[in-house]
C-alpha cells in the first residue's frame, strides 16, 4: 500500500514523486520507457522552473552534465531585433539527461521508481481509483495499491483515458514543428519569426544546438512530404544569418517532427486521481513552456504547503492549477498562429527603442512577470 502512485517519471511525475517522497510520503513511479529515453521536446526550461529544480536540489547536477548555462537571448521579427538578458538562468539539457536525472532525485528521496512498467488498467473501490494494474518489464502482472493515483503519463496519458477526464478549453491545433541537432555552430538562445514560419536555436549538451523549424499547422502535409527542404528553407528564409553559420557546421541527428501539437485541459481531479503536466494540460510548443509548467504543477500538488491529506492536496491542486496555466496558455495559442501584425511590430518597434522594455518584453516571455506588466507601459 502506497500513499501515492505515479504513473510516469519524467519532468511532471518525477518532480511530484521527488517532492512527495521528500515530504515523507510512500510513492511508487511507473513509467514504460527505459530510464533516460529520449522524446520530442524543445528542452528549454525557462528561470522559474530552473529555480525550481535549484529549491529541489537538482540544479547543479543539470549543470554539471555540460549544458550551458543561458543568459542572453534573441528575437528578429521584419526589421526589428531584439537582444537582452534572460530574467534570471534558462538551461536547456537533454532530455535523455534531465528526466534521468529527476527520477535518480526521486529514488533518493525514497520514491520506489521503476522503469518498463506499463500500465494495463486502474483499481477502483465503489466508484474511487485505489490503485493500478499494471505489467512489469518480465511480463507479468501485478497490482499496486495507494491512497491517491498521479497521471503523469503525457499528452496521449492512459490515467486520463481511464478516469475519462474531460477536455475543456479545447483549441485547434496551430502549428506542426521540426528539428535536429547541430554540431560545431555557435549560437545562443536565438529566435527568428516571419509571417507563418518560426526559428529557433538552443545550445544544449555536449555542444550541439537545437535548431527547430515551425510552420502552421494547415501545411504539415505538405511539410511532411519532404520535411529535409522544407526544414532548410524555412531557416534560409527565416533565420539567414543563423542558415550562413549552419553551412559550416553539421548535422548530429536525424530530423524529429510533430503535427500534433494539441491545445486542450482536462478535468484535473477525480475520486483518488490528479493529472499533472501534460497529462493535464497540453499546449504548442513554441513557447517552450512544457516542462517549467510541468514543475510548477509538481510543486502546486506535492509541495510543502500541501496537506498531508492526499483528496485535500487534490482539491487544492484542481482549484489552483487554472489559474497558474491559463494566462500563458492564452498567450502561447497567440503566439503559435504564427501571424505578423502590424500592431504588434509597431509594439516592438517600442520595446526596441528602450532597454528597459527589452528587459520587461523577455521577461513576460519566461513567465517571470504577467505580460499586463509590459502592456501597463504603453496604456
Amino acid at each position: 500500500m502506497y500513499d501515492v502512485i505515479v504513473v510516469g517519471a519524467r519532468c511532471a511525475g518525477a518532480g511530484t514523486a521527488l517532492l512527495l517522497a521528500a515530504s515523507g510520503r510512500k510513492v511508487l513511479v511507473l513509467d514504460r520507457a527505459r530510464p533516460g529515453a529520449d522524446k520530442l521536446s524543445t528542452l528549454y526550461i525557462h528561470p522559474p522552473g530552473t529555480e525550481r529544480l535549484g529549491a529541489w536540489g537538482v540544479l547543479d547536477d543539470v549543470a554539471g552534465t555540460g549544458a550551458p548555462a543561458l543568459t542572453r537571448q534573441s528575437y528578429e521579427v521584419a526589421d526589428i531585433r531584439l537582444e537582452g538578458p534572460i530574467p534570471g538562468v534558462a538551461y536547456a539539457p537533454r532530455r535523455t539527461v534531465l528526466d534521468a536525472l529527476l527520477a535518480e532525485a526521486a529514488a533518493k528521496a525514497g520514491a520506489d521508481v521503476r522503469h518498463r512498467c506499463t500500465v494495463l488498467g486502474l483499481l477502483e473501490d465503489d466508484g474511487r481509483v485505489t490503485g493500478v494494474r499494471y505489467r512489469t518489464p518480465r511480463g507479468a502482472v501485478e497490482e499496486a495499491r495507494s491512497r491517491l493515483v498521479v497521471g503523469a503519463d503525457g499528452m496521449r496519458s492512459t490515467v486520463a483515458r481511464l478516469v475519462g477526464a474531460a477536455e475543456y478549453q479545447e483549441h485547434p491545433k496551430l502549428s506542426c514543428a521540426y528539428y535536429s541537432y547541430w554540431d560545431g555552430v555557435e549560437t545562443g538562445f536565438e529566435q527568428y519569426q516571419r509571417e507563418g514560419h518560426w526559428i529557433g536555436a538552443i545550445p544544449t549538451n555536449d555542444g550541439q544546438t537545437l535548431v527547430a523549424a515551425y510552420f502552421r499547422q494547415a501545411e504539415f502535409e505538405r511539410i511532411r512530404a519532404d520535411a529535409e527542404t522544407a526544414y532548410t528553407e524555412n531557416i534560409r528564409l527565416t533565420a539567414p544569418s543563423l542558415h550562413e553559420r549552419l553551412r559550416g557546421a553539421s548535422r548530429a541527428a536525424q530530423l524529429y517532427g510533430t503535427g500534433d501539437q494539441r491545445n486542450f485541459l482536462r478535468t484535473a481531479t477525480g475520486p483518488g486521481w490528479v493529472l499533472v503536466g501534460d497529462a493535464g494540460h497540453h499546449k504548442d510548443s513554441l513557447t517552450a513552456r512544457g516542462i517549467t509548467d510541468a514543475f510548477l504543477q509538481a510543486e502546486l500538488l506535492a509541495g510543502p504547503e500541501a496537506p498531508d491529506d492526499p483528496d485535500a492536496a487534490a482539491r487544492r491542486f484542481a482549484d489552483q492549477r487554472d489559474g497558474i496555466l491559463l494566462a500563458n496558455y492564452r498567450s502561447t495559442l497567440a503566439v503559435a498562429r504564427l501571424a505578423v501584425e502590424p500592431e504588434r511590430l509597431a509594439l516592438l518597434r517600442t520595446v526596441q527603442a528602450a532597454p528597459e522594455l527589452t528587459e520587461k518584453y523577455f521577461a513576460a516571455a519566461a513567465g517571470s512577470v504577467a505580460a499586463t506588466d509590459l502592456l501597463a507601459n504603453f496604456a
